[in-house]
């Protein structure tokens, strides 16, 4: 996609799922890539396979301090992000609002709320001084909808919807972009992470089904990026032929995940 070629792209969450990925497909456009994650020995395997150029810093979008300095500190080459890809994100736990953990919604709101706002604050006064940029916020299904047990995650997708409004609202009278890729169920280390490394409990949230891929979603998130300047795609739901919602899914016996 020769609209991106040589572009500055930003992607947080970067060492795996939906965020490898898109990283990828935009290396594969000929983007230049600053992939930031916690867990920089995946950082450094997924950049030794890309075909393009790759800045990469250890990042936990739940400290602002090092956020702020971190962007600060872009060497000169990557410094003008063209586009930002806010993909970090995690859900914990699938209980009660009234059972759940305390900590458990502390990290997802950190991580999935105040964390985006963290880096979006940072990097989008750049993008208004230069007169160009685009903020794709990875959001859910479940910014949309509450599934039983997905109170605070879907609470915290809510607000990735709210505040991707609040963003285009914004910067509407800059050049600025603003859009959400918000996909279904997708199978990815999401709900391993979710059920703290049960691998059996976490395969079942895709028995009898073909879920989305990492890969599905990364395809959304550069086609966004790569339409005109005139063109903002503000919203894009994305879901397994087999969900129709967050809580109607056709499982089928015979259907492989």
């Amino acid at each position: 996609m020769t609209a991106l070629r040589d572009k500055i792209i930003l992607i947080t969450g970067a060492s795996s799922g939906i965020g490898e990925a898109t990283a990828r497909k935009f290396a594969e456009a000929g983007a230049r890539l600053i992939l930031a994650a916690r867990r920089m020995d995946r950082l450094e395997s997924l950049a030794s396979r890309l075909p393009t150029e790759s800045h990469l810093v250890q990042l936990d979008v739940r400290n602002r301090a090092t956020v702020e300095k971190t962007v600060a500190q872009l060497p000169e080459p990557w410094a003008a992000i063209d586009v930002l890809v806010n993909n970090a994100g995690l859900s914990r736990d699938l209980e009660k609002l009234h059972e759940g953990n305390p900590e458990s919604w502390e990290e997802m709101i950190d991580t999935n709320v105040k964390g985006l706002l963290y880096v979006s604050r940072a990097v989008i006064p750049g993008m208004v001084r230069r007169g160009r940029g685009h903020v794709i916020n990875i959001g859910s299904i479940a910014g949309h909808e509450v599934y039983p047990g997905g109170n605070v995650y879907c609470a915290t997708k809510y607000a990735v919807t709210a505040l991707t409004k609040a963003m285009m609202i914004d910067l509407v009278d800059t050049p600025i972009r603003v859009s959400t890729v918000d996909p279904g169920m997708v199978e990815t280390e999401f709900s391993l992470v979710r059920f703290r490394g049960d691998a059996a409990r976490a395969g079942k949230v895709y028995d009898g089904l073909v879920p989305l891929s990492g890969d599905d979603i990364a395809e959304a998130v550069l086609w966004v990026a790569g339409r005109p300047a005139h063109v903002n795609i503000a919203e894009v739901i994305v879901l397994p032929k087999a969900q129709a919602s967050c809580g109607v899914v056709h499982r089928r016996p015979d259907q492989a995940s």
